[in-house]
């Protein structure tokens, strides 16, 4: 049975030609970048020159491009680093995030208030996860005068898909005397990224989310941003993030990071119109089933879902069985039944919040992929619902 993979928020197939430029740095080129003979110095321009690469799609300048792990460490360097900083210097530290984002900054800013004595303050959303400007000009108002304050604000939310402006959100932040990091994880190959143009401090980002490796990221960190490394050991990218250097993994970044750009609006056009039919199809066949999201406002192949009365992981693993790979919203909660944090700050009930499913499209979906989603959704929602969930009111 062929499998319709409609899960590309939570990753992408790697690319065949980032695999091919990352090939010889797994074995013919394999030396530490670090080295001081010749095989170390090939190794090391490569890395600078995926560097450049990556600063000309984002709009930077190549030292201000910070190779990681991955969309999960560069959150957490971005929030930690002006944190420890403000620490340092004996400096208030206030940090202004939503309830929209992912955990890898909710989750970091919640440690850094609770355990480190952080000032956290959390911006409400509209009915489709937006941030409302108003709401940050005031939650900025007010901070201490001898203090840091850092907005951390998602670009696109991973499991509705609203994207939010962000370039109008980072000048009001920096009015205010506030630096501006944006989890741009689900962005690339979608959404326009310039770091110059939006006001962005910070950004970050994840190779596979946009057909690269995992393991390998992207942290921007513009020069002039206060910064003292979470993370201690040699003096790997000028000493804001220790550790070798993953050579293969920045090289098909890079690579990865270009396709994606270069191919931008042509795949956006591609992936709206597919997730439009999408769209229509379910909310006029599946009854008790809205759009979670902005209807406009958000990534292009991002179709997401809530359904009354029915159980996600159980949908999932129904949908399984019929060769359709989903999940109920972020990848990195799937299958746990606790309601959506993300839902419930949408404002929907108990009936609701267990109820998410997001389909996100990639490069290889087609027509005919839709057509047989919408010919085995409407079914196995109705087969979840006869298994008697309990309603709610």
């Amino acid at each position: 049975m062929r499998t319709i993979y409609l899960d590309h928020s939570a990753t992408t197939p790697l690319d065949d030609r980032v695999f091919e430029a990352m090939r010889p740095y797994f074995a013919q080129q394999f030396a530490n970048s670090k080295a001081v003979h010749r095989l170390g110095h090939e190794a090391e321009a490569a890395i600078e020159e995926a560097r450049v690469t990556v600063a000309r799609c984002l709009g930077c300048m190549p030292e201000e491009v910070v190779f990681t792990s991955g969309g999960t460490e560069s959150d957490n360097l971005a929030l930690r680093g002006l944190a420890q900083y403000a620490r340092l210097h004996s400096q208030p530290f206030t940090l202004i995030t939503s309830a929209m984002e992912h955990a890898a900054v909710g989750a970091t800013a919640r440690q850094l208030h609770e355990i480190f004595g952080a000032s956290l303050r959390i911006l409400p959303v509209d009915r489709y996860g937006r941030v409302d400007p108003d709401d940050l000009r005031a939650a900025l108002r007010g901070l201490p005068a001898d203090g840091i304050a850092l907005v951390s604000l998602i670009y696109a939310n991973n499991e509705i898909g609203t994207v939010n402006p962000i370039a109008e959100l980072s000048a009001i932040a920096h009015e205010h005397g506030a630096y501006f990091h944006t989890d741009a994880v689900q962005s690339p190959g979608h959404l326009p990224l310039d770091a110059q143009a939006m006001g962005l401090d910070m950004l970050s980002l994840s190779s596979h989310k946009f057909y690269g490796p995992k393991g390998a990221g992207v942290l921007v960190l513009r020069q002039g941003v206060p910064y003292l490394s979470a993370q201690t050991g040699a003096s790997h990218e000028d000493g804001r993030r220790a550790g070798t250097h993953n050579t293969p993994g920045i090289v098909g970044t890079a690579v990865a990071l270009e396709l994606a750009c270069a191919a931008r609006e042509e795949t956006s056009a591609r992936l709206s119109a597919l997730r439009q039919n999408l769209v229509e199809g379910v909310l006029s066949r599946i009854p008790d089933a809205e759009l979670t999201g902005h209807p406009e406002e958000r990534l292009p192949g991002h179709a997401s879902f809530v359904f009354k009365d029915v159980l996600s992981s159980t949908l999932l693993m129904v949908l399984d069985q019929h060769g359709i790979a989903a999940s109920s919203g972020s990848a990195c909660k799937s299958g746990n039944e606790q309601p959506s944090s993300i839902l419930e700050a949408l404002g929907y009930g108990p009936a609701w919040t267990r109820g998410g499913l997001r389909l996100s499209l990639g490069r290889d979906n087609t027509a005919d992929d839709i057509a047989a989603v919408l010919d085995v959704l409407p079914e196995a929602v109705a087969a979840v619902r006869r298994l008697a969930l309990p309603s709610h009111a």
